[in-house]
């Protein structure tokens, strides 16, 4: 869920020159008019069904495109059909990330395939300097939850494995991780950090303690946790950046946003996970605080903007695709009528355009950053609603969501990022984290309750179930 690097990736893409199939006309696309979730046509347990069995062929769809252009490779390029590797050397991103994906809507034949590569071929020995964090919540976290899901051994040896290789990163002064280390020699460095890349690693690392018997991932991580948290301002907020190795803060805006989203999620779910009682203690001030200083009311809508974390005075007014993570969170921990009212506002901001912008600035009421990455976080949400609820709008949300999602997204070859929602326009690229996120958040929303019960497991930020172990 947390993706503090993928507001930079858009930016890349979009400073980038076109090439291949990427440089395409915009499609023509006229403007979406907004709908209300209560004039949705209703989901019943019938076609609930067969909107499960629709996303499993579109993963499907995605999946198979990856096999053929880009097996063995860390992502497919949807539009030129061509593999990309992060580093330059494949740590077979979409494969991890896919594989429960795949367990959970049933694809028993995929998924072994899919287990036997990773098992095979999947080499953490490597001199590569890695994105800490991302390396935590896509791979670490994906091996921790398939081996849960199988038994398979060699899925822990693995995830073992890269732990410790990453350990080294907590070798700071402060215990808050440095942004990069090096699989092979452990070199850490990189001191621009953020609550999220230092707050989104205790499911991940806790998990491999309990697993293994080994202390101190979890410690290492609770750490990085807890000294995350004890940097608050007085008003109990966090900034949006911070040096790792003084501990003090560089960019001081406050919000549920990139950089900030994840390390609110991992206080509540590290306490729903582990029964973490320090987590739930840090967990109760922070909720409090994020939902006295960063909600405003604009027409009788409820959003939530950003703040000075020092001051508490409203220093921004946007909302985007990673915020909607925010309503999920909420009902999951039993807030359940600001998470209604936010998940409207959510709504509201997709049906916008018929899908939802990066940033979108709602009290100008105007599209602020235009790029879709296939993010997941809506979705999320409408399953932890309907979940929590039983309220059938949110699954009839989700079919108008995934109908958008199919119409602008589909390719030949899988599904395509888009440059700018207004447009239309495809972008050549589809990260690993549709798999594991995107479809799967969708194929919940409509599969049986029996398909995953969170009262039993705990999702990731990259949607990597993790079994309840205390």
């Amino acid at each position: 869920m947390s993706k503090t690097l993928r507001h930079a990736w858009l930016v890349a893409l979009m400073l980038a020159p076109a090439f291949g199939g990427a440089a395409e006309a915009p499609k023509a696309a006229p403007e979406a008019k907004p709908v209300a979730a209560s004039a949705l046509q209703p989901v019943d347990d019938a076609e609930a069904a067969r909107m499960a069995e629709r996303v499993k062929a579109e993963f499907l769809h995605a999946w198979n495109g990856y096999r053929q252009y880009a097996w063995g490779h860390d992502a497919l390029k949807p539009l030129s059909k061509a593999p990309q590797d992060w580093y330059g050397q494949s740590l077979l991103m979409t494969p991890v990330d896919a594989l429960d994906t795949m367990i959970l809507m049933g694809l028993a034949d995929e998924a072994a395939r899919t287990r036997e590569l990773i098992a095979t071929q999947l080499s953490f020995d490597k001199d590569l300097d890695v994105k800490h964090f991302e390396i935590v919540i896509r791979l670490l976290g994906g091996l921790l939850s398939g081996h849960q899901l199988t038994g398979d051994e060699r899925l822990l040896k693995l995830a073992e494995d890269l732990g410790t290789r990453m350990l080294p990163a907590f070798d700071s002064p402060t215990g808050l991780p440095y942004v990069n280390v090096n699989l092979r020699t452990g070199k850490a460095q990189g001191n621009d950090s953020n609550p999220a890349e230092t707050g989104t690693l205790l499911l991940e690392y806790g998990t491999l303690s309990k697993l293994t018997g080994n202390p101190v991932f979890y410690e290492k991580a609770k750490r990085a946790l807890v000294e995350t948290y004890e940097r608050r301002s007085k008003l109990g907020l966090v900034g949006e950046r911070f040096d790792v190795t003084s501990g003090k803060w560089t960019h001081t805006s406050s919000h549920i946003g990139a950089r900030i989203d994840s390390y609110y999620e991992y206080l509540w779910k590290c306490w729903r996970l582990f029964g973490d009682e320090e987590c739930l203690a840090m967990w109760k001030p922070s909720i409090a605080a994020a939902n006295r200083h960063y909600a405003e009311e604009v027409d009788g809508a409820l959003w939530y903007g950003q703040v000075d974390m020092h001051t508490g005075k409203h220093t921004g007014h946007e909302y985007g695709a990673l915020d909607a993570f925010y309503p999920g969170l909420l009902a999951y921990s039993g807030d359940i009528e600001r998470a209604r009212r936010l998940q409207r506002s959510s709504f509201e901001m997709w049906n916008l355009h018929g899908i939802e912008p990066e940033a979108y600035d709602y009290r100008e009421r105007k599209v602020t950053y235009a790029g879709y990455p296939l993010r997941p976080e809506i979705v999320e949400s409408a399953w932890y609603l309907y979940r929590l609820t039983g309220d059938p709008q949110y699954r009839a949300m989700g079919k108008k969501l995934f109908e958008d999602f199919v119409r602008h997204c589909r390719t030949e070859a899988g599904y395509a990022a888009l440059k700018d929602v207004t447009t239309k326009q495809q972008a050549d690229d589809m990260e690993s984290f549709v798999m594991a996120e995107t479809f799967k958040y969708f194929y919940l929303l409509f599969a049986p309750p029996e398909t995953l019960d969170p009262a039993q497991v705990v999702l990731n930020t990259e949607a990597h179930p993790l079994r309840r172990t205390r």
